[in-house]
């Protein structure tokens, strides 16, 4: 009699092998249609995510239902090293957002973010040139600044300065408050001689659409404040995929199990008819 733990495993893998389908054909999508430099930097890795659980599903659902052992322990391998990895980063995400956290300014709606208030890990990963210069194209093609110009044209620089604006809105699309500059719009500040700062970023500041504030310190800080956060949210959902696992691999040991008992009991069955 066919086993319930077989069972389970083969349905949630059918649902894995399902799922597999549309992540692997938007990220072929994404290779052959995409146009900016975040489609290309995304379809490559969605891609292989694809053929991963494809793969796994495929060799989990076989396994389980045909009775096949050695796919199905295959199977296991793979979802016991998925737990220690998933394991790990969970941790090192905790870790590396742990640090950081934007300044509260007096009589202002949002905050500055400073560089040196993040993790080293972190201040490395947005320090490199090439990393950057992709991060950037992102931020860009994103319309970040765009969208918060046409949001707030039409407010005064004192209005604009009680607005609760994103920390990417704060960091990347206005010069820093120390600069001193003159309002003409949310993305348009004059500078003046009398300006005199020791703030690198008052000298990477244009008001060149695709220049803006994207080069500033102040900026790479708005974007790991910004990746602090929402790691934090995928370290919490990634402890639930966890657990989830970790039942599912159990379900699989089970299924295993229940395989080289039905094999032994078919082979002592074929040798003493």
């Amino acid at each position: 009699m066919f086993r319930l733990s077989n069972n389970l495993v083969g349905i949630l893998n059918f649902i894995t092998f399902l799922l597999s389908i549309p992540i692997l054909w938007a990220g072929i999508w994404l290779k052959n249609k995409g146009t900016s430099e975040c489609d290309k930097f995304f379809d490559t890795p969605v891609i292989i995510l694809g053929i991963f659980l494809l793969l796994v599903s495929l060799a989990g659902l076989i396994g389980a239902c045909c009775r096949v052992s050695w796919l199905l322990w295959a199977y296991l391998l793979v979802m016991f090293l998925l737990i220690v990895l998933l394991f790990c980063f969970t941790i090192f995400a905790f870790v590396v957002t742990n640090k950081g956290a934007g300044q509260v300014l007096s009589g202002k709606g949002y905050k500055e973010y400073k560089l040196g208030d993040y993790s080293n890990w972190l201040q490395k990963r947005v320090g490199n040139q090439k990393n950057w210069r992709k991060i950037k194209s992102c931020l860009i093609d994103a319309k970040v600044c765009s969208d918060f110009n046409q949001k707030f044209a039409n407010d005064t620089v004192e209005v604009l300065y009680t607005r609760h604006l994103s920390a990417l809105q704060a960091g990347c699309c206005k010069p820093s408050d120390s600069c001193g500059f003159l309002y003409k719009s949310p993305i348009n500040w004059e500078k003046t001689p009398t300006n005199s700062t020791s703030d690198p970023d008052c000298n990477a500041w244009d008001n060149q659409t695709d220049v803006l504030c994207f080069n500033c310190n102040s900026c790479k800080a708005g974007l790991l404040d910004n990746l602090r956060r929402d790691w934090k949210k995928v370290a919490v959902i990634n402890i639930i995929f966890l657990v989830f696992l970790i039942i599912v691999y159990s379900v699989g040991c089970c299924a295993f199990r229940n395989n080289r008992r039905d094999n032994n009991a078919y082979s002592a069955g074929w040798k003493h008819p």
